[in-house]
């Protein structure tokens, strides 16, 4: 029918942003959207539910389902309810919970939920019960009887939740599917057909792309109809695997949101390119005698190389018996740039892994494993001859879109995580999301300690290893947290050397990812994990372990964002259980060395070293700075990426809102 048709492929036309003195009007806006009249407001709502659920306890199922069938069919026919209605159907919504799950909704889930109904960014602290509450709010979306997406932080996730509520669900009158990377696109499309599918953000954008591929020059609904008009026996483009782009909720938002939107996805193909697979091999050779300092210099702030005049004396002999793109000094140059980029900031065990001969980018971010990504420009290529590996072509794009580009299309987006403050500002003016901050339902009674700091890393790993001996010796749990998987095998080492027992949670040893995670409050129990730390899977603690202090966080280094910090902080000390964390930093780390001045971080090793007693308090103020230093260059990355959507928006203006390719 052509109005399902048109619904299966409209989009929602992104608004422009706001700049100069509109940006700051907008700004204010946004602060009166989180002010807490509005916070107080959902606690004041959530409060009246949670007593209406209660009374409604005693009701017979046959009640509960008549009360379910009304609101469901109110909300299909897209009345506005008034607050009396709207409590009584999320009541509703929790009392179903409680008889299918098991699960009695809090107050302060409840509030999450509303928020996210109301579109609201909703930060939740780790351990609080985001699954419920995207649940909840997703009851609600689906009886609206439009495609709404739950987007998780990853496969696993995504089918566990999905498999875990599909009776609660049911029971709401609601079918649910979940897409993940292994489905063939005729499971793709029975899973989008559901009333409510959950999946990750990346196979959602991959899934859109391909469409919008299927569909080519008629991908706008009344183009397709005309040509049905006029002509009678016009091809088909193939059957689309989703049913349209309307809502969506994601959890772990903040990751989505900011930390993933520098980098677009592309859809893309591999033809045959001989040339620059043999340049890539040949720049590897001829860097491998290059000195830095003397051939090249590097700026460690933003990963670039420069060759000196020096190295590119060097080039001059070498280049005659190459090829004849090698004739040319730019294409040249660009080639042994490439080569020293893979050399001198990819680091196997820590950007990429190699499995099965191939070469795997790991996210920095979350730790996980990004299979079928490749980096591009050649970079790709110029890591899998440092490697000694199979050259492969490099991949010509069909398609890309920036995941925050893609986000914005949406009719309606909400979002939860455990960390969102910090981008508050930003979340509004890209996404026009307010933040709403959920008190937790009991007191966290966690304890920070002050960071550790150190003149090296050999100071900072052999004291995170004694601190890791003297809290098992006390047989309280530990979880390690680690930025790379080459460091979370070299603290495992260290760990083995000692005769300490424990287990390793990183990209290349993920299978029993929830098991491992769900285990690490144990006595005794000493968990190694990348930023990954599974998350979306409680740790719950044994019997005895809150006598001992509960579970114990150490972060070996500080991260670029404060809120992957508080992140990793956050696995402990949940719904007012006992926990601790501390940070082990080292001036050697990645984040000074990146985003510190030399001589300021030299300084502060001397006062270490020295054991000057302003020594800590200097190193704090550093690893702030350094922290601000990064995050506004994060933030630069965004604008920028969100530049070229808008110079995007303005050179295919004529085409209209649905060209995105």
């Amino acid at each position: 029918m052509p109005a399902l048709d048109y619904h299966d492929t409209a989009l929602a036309a992104p608004p422009p942003l706001h700049a100069g003195l509109d940006r700051m009007l907008h700004g204010l806006q946004g602060r009166a959207a989180r002010r807490g009249a509005i916070n107080r407001e959902l606690h004041r709502q959530a409060a009246a539910i949670h007593t209406r659920a209660a009374a409604l306890q005693s009701a017979p199922d046959e009640e509960l389902h008549r009360l379910l069938r009304d609101a469901q069919t109110r909300f299909r026919r897209g009345e506005t309810l008034h607050d009396s209605e709207l409590e009584e159907a999320f009541a509703t919504i929790a009392e179903a919970a409680r008889r299918q799950l098991g699960l009695q909704p809090y107050p302060v889930q409840i509030m999450g939920a509303l928020g996210v109904t109301r579109g609201q960014f909703i930060e939740m602290a780790t351990g609080e019960g985001k699954t419920l509450t995207v649940a909840l709010a997703a009851v609600a979306a689906g009886w609206c009887g439009r495609p709404c997406h739950i987007l998780t932080a990853n496969d696993y996730l995504a089918a566990r939740d999905a498999d875990w509520l599909r009776p609660f669900y049911a029971l709401c009158g609601l079918s649910v599917g979940a897409v993940t990377g292994e489905m063939k696109d005729c499971e793709r499309r029975q899973n989008y057909h559901r009333d409510l599918t959950y999946s990750t953000a990346k196979e959602v954008l991959a899934d859109f792309l391909r469409d919008r591929l299927r569909l080519g020059a008629y991908a706008n609904a009344t183009r397709r109809l005309i040509r049905a008009i006029y002509q009678a026996h016009a091809q088909s483009e193939g059957e689309l695997v989703m049913r349209g782009v309307h809502t969506a909720i994601i959890d772990e938002a903040d990751s989505a949101l900011i930390d993933e939107a520098v980098t677009p996805l592309l859809i893309s193909c591999k033809p045959e390119n001989h040339p620059l697979t043999e340049a890539a091999q040949a720049a590897h050779g001829l860097v491998a005698e290059f000195q830095r300092g003397r051939d090249y210099v590097i700026e460690e702030k933003t990963q670039e190389i420069t060759v000196t005049p020096t190295g590119v004396a060097r080039l001059d002999e070498p280049s005659r018996a190459l090829p004849g793109m090698w004739r040319a000094g730019p294409r040249r140059l660009e080639l042994v740039e490439q080569a020293l980029r893979a050399r001198e900031f990819f680091h196997l065990g820590k950007q990429y892994v190699i499995s099965e001969g191939e070469i795997v980018i790991v996210d920095e971010s979350t730790g996980r494993l990004m299979p079928q990504r490749t980096w591009r420009e050649g970079l790709h290529q110029a890591i899998e001859a440092k490697e000694g590996l199979t050259v492969t072509a490099p991949a010509e794009t069909l398609a890309r879109l920036s995941f925050q580009r893609f986000f914005r299309l949406y009719r309606r987006l909400s979002g939860l995580s455990g960390t969102a403050a910090e981008a508050a500002a930003e979340l509004w003016h890209l996404y026009t999301l307010p933040v709403q901050r959920i008190p937790t339902h009991r007191p966290c009674i966690r304890v920070e300690l002050p960071d550790r700091v150190f003149a090296s890393d050999d100071e900072k790993w052999d004291s995170i290893v004694a601190e890791i001996a003297a809290r098992q010796t006390r047989r309280q749990p530990v979880l390690v947290g680690t930025r790379s998987i080459a460091a979370s095998e070299a603290l495992a080492t260290r760990l083995e050397l000692r005769g300490i027992a424990f287990n390793l949670l990183n990209a290349t040893r993920h299978r029993d990812e929830a098991t491992i995670v769900s285990a690490a409050g144990e006595p005794g129990r000493i968990t190694i994990a990348t930023n990954m730390a599974g998350r979306g899977t409680d740790i719950k603690l044994a019997p005895g372990v809150a006598e001992l202090g509960g579970l114990h966080v150490i972060m070996t280094e500080r991260h670029e964002s404060r809120r992957i910090d508080r992140q990793l902080i956050g696995r402990s000390a949940r719904q007012g259980e006992p926990g601790s964390a501390q940070a082990f930093v080292s001036i050697d780390d990645e984040l000074l060395r990146r985003h510190a001045p030399q001589w300021l971080r030299e300084r502060a090793r001397g006062a270490l070293r020295a054991g000057l007693p302003q020594a800590e308090r200097m190193a704090a103020r550093l690893i702030r700075m350094a922290q601000r230093r990064s995050e506004q260059q994060a933030f630069r990355q965004r604008q920028q990426v969100l530049k070229t959507d808008t110079w995007a928006d303005e050179a295919l203006g004529f085409a209209g809102p649905d060209i995105v390719i």
